[in-house]
């Protein structure tokens, strides 16, 4: 699946679903700025009827409520308080919807409103003959109607149940049989991380995106001409987001999108052309409580496909002609794996790290790669133990393995240990980092140059300074930094073997192997942080370096026993080639 068109433009024809007023209608606004496209806007809302001039001056809700007070008593009807309501509800959705469509217009668009319930499919493509003759055929569908009706599960009716689960999957049906999937360039389907993580008195909710979810996945597979992507939103500052169920989210730890944010990540999914994963999760994760550990153990295999032009901060790390995968990645890719089979737990550590083969985005690149987990142990305090192994199979159909490890989990991450500090710097004169990238000493691109400068260097040990700048979150493709575990971080404090080895035995070296890291905490992007390595043995095909990052007040981030680099000779046609040229 590639896209490398532009999704969206001028000539778009786009259907909305919701998209009258609220955040998708905010949305829309966006992309009518970004596009210039036209937009057919479905909603509940009936627009028949003009609005009287005195509904349309700016007014508070208690001022439109007076002016509806006084208008049913000039007009001889008791003006009830249930009555009042229902009015003051009908003009002010109506305001909204006919503010939305001049905010489009204004924004280089068109677009035209059709009131009809979605889940009405007759109806649907009854009223959508006309719109659809005058703007043109629809190119994409943006589904982002919904409703709620929170209730315990045990006091829901089937009615309660029909009228959240129908508007999300019913509709999609319906919306699909007006403009079939054959036919668009995009579909997106606005889902909740509520399918994900559930929420008391949501289970309809939550199984109707869940249903989203696994739809988006099945019309990608047999439409791949039309890029399919379900977004799981986070709590909006606005939209269906009661003040209740805002708290309920801040209490599980769950930020809520500002409409501006949530609105510019739809724009850049849709412009930009680029591809991208099919269900996305936008917002922060709640913290999940570990649940008590079952005995039995169990054995896990999970596939993946990894392309090049899906992951861009690749382009930063090669060697020679052709990216190469850090093994920083794919340790974190296993980490992952583990964390997500066993919510709440948290990774610990790392051992018996050997990159077997490693990944190089040539002829060789297997069609899928093959991760095995193997779960080992599982003890009273919280702890679980993994055996993982990654493979593939080559056009011989042979075996290849690419790296091997063993992981744990914990319930309850140890306190940090704090260290002293390495003594003063000790070198005549600090090396900047930039000057190491520079000369060509460390072969990374952008997204690694983390290196600030070199403290200290000497036969026995290697202090530097890092700081990695954030990179943009589709820049790391489909090796993300998730919950804390940061490949890109990992990968600078790994520099510190090359700048030894191209110190000391004038050659590049890549890491190989691992006896043991620890991660007591996550290091951010834009902090400094302290990295020192004591060399625990050297020859001249390898060295092998304890390593510790720290904060600079001493406390320990992450620790690495006996990382171990293979120093190749070979390796200088690609690496250090600047630097060795200028010193000869």
């Amino acid at each position: 699946m590639m896209f490398h068109r532009n999704l969206i433009g001028p000539s778009s024809v786009v259907l909305v679903s919701g998209g009258g007023r609220g955040i998708t209608a905010e949305c829309v606004i966006r992309l009518a700025e970004s596009a210039h496209c036209s937009f057919i806007l479905l909603g509940r809302t009936p627009v028949d009827e003009t609005l009287p001039e005195w509904a349309k001056e700016g007014k508070t809700e208690a001022e439109l409520k007076r002016s509806i007070l006084d208008h049913l008593k000039a007009s001889g009807e008791t003006p009830t308080p249930p009555k009042i309501q229902k009015m003051y509800r009908q003009f002010q959705s109506q305001l909204e919807v006919e503010q939305t469509l001049a905010a489009v217009r204004k924004a280089g668009g068109q677009a035209e409103y059709v009131s009809v319930d979605i889940t009405n499919g007759k109806e649907l493509q009854k009223k959508l003959v006309e719109p659809v003759s005058r703007l043109g055929k629809v190119s994409g569908i943006i589904h982002g109607a919904g409703s709620l009706a929170d209730k315990r599960i045990e006091k829901k009716s089937i009615q309660d149940f029909e009228a959240v689960f129908s508007p999300k999957v019913d509709g999609l049906e319906n919306l699909l049989e007006v403009a079939p999937a054959t036919q668009l360039d995009f579909l997106v389907l606005f889902s909740s991380v509520v399918g994900i993580y559930g929420n008391i008195g949501q289970s309809d909710y939550a199984i109707a995106n869940e249903v989203l979810n696994k739809m988006a996945l099945l019309l990608q597979r047999h439409n791949p001409n039309c890029r399919v992507i379900s977004i799981n939103w986070g709590p909006w500052e606005a939209g269906m987001v009661t003040p209740e169920l805002k708290k309920a989210f801040e209490e599980r730890g769950i930020e809520v999108i500002p409409v501006d944010v949530g609105a510019r990540i739809l724009v850049q999914e849709l412009m930009t052309k680029e591809e991208s994963q099919i269900q996305l999760v936008v917002g922060n994760l709640p913290e999940m409580s570990p649940e008590p550990l079952q005995p039995e153990l169990h054995q896990y295999q999970i596939r993946r496909i990894i392309r090049l032009e899906s992951n861009p901060f690749l382009f930063d790390h090669q060697i020679g002609e052709h990216p190469v995968l850090p093994a920083t990645c794919a340790a974190t890719w296993v980490v992952n794996a583990c964390e997500q089979l066993y919510p709440g737990y948290k990774f610990f550590s790392l051992s018996n790290y050997n990159v077997l083969k490693g990944i190089v985005f040539d002829h060789t690149l297997a069609d899928e790669y093959i991760l095995d987990l193997k779960e080992t142990a599982k003890t009273p305090a919280g702890e679980i133990d993994f055996d993982a192994l990654v493979w593939s199979k080559n056009s011989l159909g042979r075996t290849i393995y690419h790296y091997k490890a063993s992981v744990r989990l914990v319930s309850e991450l140890p306190e940090s240990p704090v260290e002293k500090l390495p003594p003063e710097a000790i070198v005549d004169e600090e090396i900047s980092g930039q000057k190491l990238y520079e000369e060509g000493v460390l072969f990374h691109g952008p997204a690694f140059q983390g290196v600030e400068k070199v403290l200290q260097i000497s036969q026995d040990r290697l202090v530097m300074q890092l700081c990695l700048p954030k990179t943009d979150d589709r820049f790391q493709g489909q090796f993300p930094v998730q919950n804390k575990n940061n490949p890109y971080i990992y990968d600078g404090i790994v520099q510190i073997l090359l700048i030894w080895t191209q110190t000391f035995r004038k050659a590049p070296c890549l890491p190989s192997s691992l006896i043991k890291m620890e991660q007591y905490a996550n290091i951010p992007f834009e902090q400094s942080c302290l990295v020192t390595m004591e060399v625990v043995s050297n020859t001249e095909t390898a060295v092998v370096g304890n390593i510790r990052a720290q904060s600079l007040d001493g406390r320990v981030f992450v620790r690495f026993t006996a990382l171990e680099g293979t120093i190749s000779p070979l390796l200088n046609r690609y690496i250090g080639v600047r630097s060795q040229t200028e010193t000869k």
